[in-house]
């Protein structure tokens, strides 16, 4: 079903807005359904918490990015990967993300970042999110995969692991793009919303990262409409596009680059094509209001910062 892209200028509105090492992590609340919640929120950003409390000689500031979670209270947070600096260890998962973003473990939805398999396997990332040495979870998915899917509201939402290397690769004939596929033909959502860690196209030194086009030419054949990334310390929101990177407001996939979760920064280039805003200085998390046929978003800073991005677009 596809439907012409309306830009929406109204703001997102504001809403009421530790596992042991020998323990398996407790199951997690269900996400909200739409008997919950017809029109839930999500906050999604990455590269997050710091284990030696700087990150690249600045404070780190996931406590700060955390206190928006809790005070907004979102239906689902999506971490997008690099969750736990510097290698994923999970007696750093426990001893700095946990008391941070951990305070909403229980409607965090992961995907894993390339400093998340500096231990071998991602098995900090797997052991604190899924327990320790549990094969799989409606969390993580399977260890030795990292993908998965579930909903929110009248959506569906797709975790991916851009780690190609360990995961058999990010091909079109991989392993994970058939279940892309797969579960993209399943659901009978009208929005679909994606989110991995590694940027396909970012102003900064992502740039045009065609590693993850097979993702993308799914995505947009089976009609998604947003995908959330990480990875560059920065954030930058760019026009619906198709996967080679052109312009297609009826039908393209809008991408949001959000690796603002307190780590640190990172220089950005020039801009890409159809790149429409980015700021590379502000620590915050994105939040999405999810509605039946169209979605509203909001980059919130932490307090103190005066960048901020809002808009919404209806769904395919």
């Amino acid at each position: 079903m596809r439907k012409a892209r309306v830009l929406l200028l109204a703001g997102l509105a504001a809403t009421s807005c530790g596992g042991t090492p020998t323990q398996p992590a407790p199951s997690p609340t269900p996400i909200a359904g739409p008997t919950a919640d017809p029109d839930p929120i999500i906050a999604a950003a990455g590269d997050i918490a710091c284990g030696n409390g700087t990150g690249r000689g600045t404070p780190c500031r996931q406590m700060e990015t955390s206190e928006l979670l809790v005070q907004s209270r979102p239906a689902a947070v999506l971490s997008l990967g690099d969750n736990q600096y510097e290698s994923g260890e999970f007696a750093d998962y426990q001893r700095f993300y946990d008391v941070s973003w951990g305070r909403l473990k229980a409607i965090t939805r992961p995907a894993p970042g390339n400093h998340d398999y500096a231990t071998t396997a991602a098995r900090g990332y797997f052991d604190y999110f899924a327990g320790v040495g549990r094969l799989t979870s409606e969390v993580t998915g399977d260890r030795n995969e990292g993908w998965y899917s579930f909903d929110v509201g009248t959506w569906h939402l797709i975790a991916l692991n851009s780690n190609c290397a360990s995961v058999g690769g990010c091909g079109a004939n991989s392993r994970q793009v058939a279940w892309l596929r797969q579960d993209l033909q399943r659901s009978r959502a009208n929005c679909t919303l994606a989110y991995w860690h590694h940027p396909r196209f970012g102003s900064g030194q992502s740039r045009d990262d065609r590693t993850y086009q097979p993702f993308w030419e799914a995505l947009y054949e089976l009609n998604a409409d947003v995908v959330l990334v990480g990875h560059e310390h920065s954030y930058e929101r760019f026009s619906p596009q198709t996967p080679t990177g052109q312009l297609d407001r009826t039908r393209g996939i809008r991408e949001f680059v959000v690796g603002t979760g307190g780590h640190s920064f990172q220089p950005q280039g020039d801009p890409l094509n159809n790149s429409e805003i980015r700021n590379n200085s502000t620590f915050g998390v994105l939040r999405m209001r999810l509605r039946p046929t169209s979605y509203e978003w909001k980059f919130e800073g932490i307090p103190g910062s005066t960048f901020t991005d809002t808009g919404g677009d209806t769904c395919h």
